[in-house]
């Protein structure tokens, strides 16, 4: 397993060439439009810069300029990855992207790739995230909206998985245990060690890791199917009645509670448990209707809730590390609610007691 956790750009990326982009826009994209403008947008935890592009006198309005901390330095991933050692040839998201819209999955349309000045062109869904939309949303548009998401998610593991390319990576690479330990071990690291700032008892690390071995190895033991890996509320765009796909670019393949347990124990929103239970159902309808054999659903809900703690707990350490490392502290204030999952979760599974035990008391959100 390679593992690569890049720190924030030490200098800061200069702004995109706008003669370039003009010229680009003018010349190369197939959209008969004049540049107008360029406008930087909200960054993520990435090192990836977004601009919005606005167009005139052509079919389309806008464009999405995504630009690259370094443009010929895509072949590592900024998460941490684990599989057969396999060439990579192309970035990362241009691999993904083409998967995913080979099989049907709304992804951004690429006009143009500029390798040399890391610069690329990509369809414009608009600023409206599923987050957004629902901030404002009664119960009932939300129950609709999260629907959607759920219903997209099947259609994209049910489709990614079945059209299996040897060229995408996501087939290389896989949630196998040590990633899955990575991901814990990366919790203990930068959520309890560096968070409360002294190392961890060997009474109590020592069992934890145990623990987590233990729900590693169930995880990875599961049947795997592609695994975007990041889809949750931020990552899906609300753009009329279409919901687009993005962040896709570290898809890898692994357990079918994984989407679902990031989209529904979304470290941004908070769901109702009696609308979570209402949408797991709705997956495995959903999943049974497309002739994909699951298990019961009692052991699906109990994977889904294992799943959910890893997927939690990864998130918490992740936050930390992007504000210790990356000097980017806007995620911290949503560590107590993806804690607060875990804390539910460890309750609800008598199996669990010991893992909540020797865990909780370097946890303040567990307590």
């Amino acid at each position: 397993m390679s593992t690569v956790n890049p720190a924030a750009p030490k200098q800061p990326l200069a702004l995109p060439d706008r003669a370039l982009v003009a010229a680009t826009v003018e010349k190369v994209l197939p959209l008969q439009g004049q540049f107008k403008s360029l406008t930087p947008l909200a960054g993520d935890a990435s090192n990836r810069r977004y601009f919005r592009i606005e167009l005139t006198g052509g079919a389309a309005r806008s464009v999405i300029l995504m630009q690259l901390a370094e443009p010929e330095a895509f072949k590592q991933s900024e998460e941490a990855v684990s599989g057969a050692a396999h060439h990579v040839t192309e970035l990362p998201f241009l691999n993904i992207l083409s998967h995913l819209s080979k099989t049907g999955v709304s992804v951004p349309r690429l006009y143009h790739y500029d390798q040399a000045a890391g610069l690329l062109y990509l369809e414009d869904f608009g600023d409206l995230t599923l987050s957004d939309a629902c901030r404002e949303a009664s119960a009932m548009e939300l129950e609709a909206r999260y629907t959607q998401a759920v219903d997209v998610l099947v259609e994209m593991q049910v489709k990614a998985t079945a059209q299996e390319d040897p060229n995408c990576l996501a087939f290389h690479r896989s949630f196998d245990v040590p990633l899955l330990m990575w991901e814990f071990e990366h919790f203990l690291e930068y959520g309890i060690v560096a968070r409360q700032g002294k190392p961890m008892c060997a009474d109590d690390y020592l069992p934890i890791r145990a623990e987590f071995e233990t729900i590693a190895e169930s995880l990875a033991g599961q049947p795997r199917v592609f695994v975007h890996r990041d889809y949750h509320s931020r990552n899906l765009m609300v753009d009329g009645d279409r919901l687009g796909v993005i962040d896709f670019q570290d898809a890898l393949m692994g357990p079918a509670t994984y989407d679902l347990a990031s989209l529904l124990r979304d470290a941004y929103i908070a769901l109702d448990e009696a609308l979570i239970d209402r949408l797991i159902n709705r997956f495995l309808d959903r999943v049974a209707a497309r002739g994909q054999v699951r298990t019961d659903r009692e052991t699906f809900r109990r994977l889904f809730d294992f799943t959910s703690i890893q997927r939690n707990l990864k998130a918490a350490g992740r936050f930390v590390y992007i504000d210790r490392i990356k000097g980017n502290p806007k995620f911290l204030a949503d560590i107590p609610r993806v804690l607060n999952y875990v804390k539910r979760n460890l309750q609800k599974y008598p199996e669990l007691e010991r893992l909540r035990k020797h865990l909780t008391p370097y946890v303040p959100e567990l307590q």
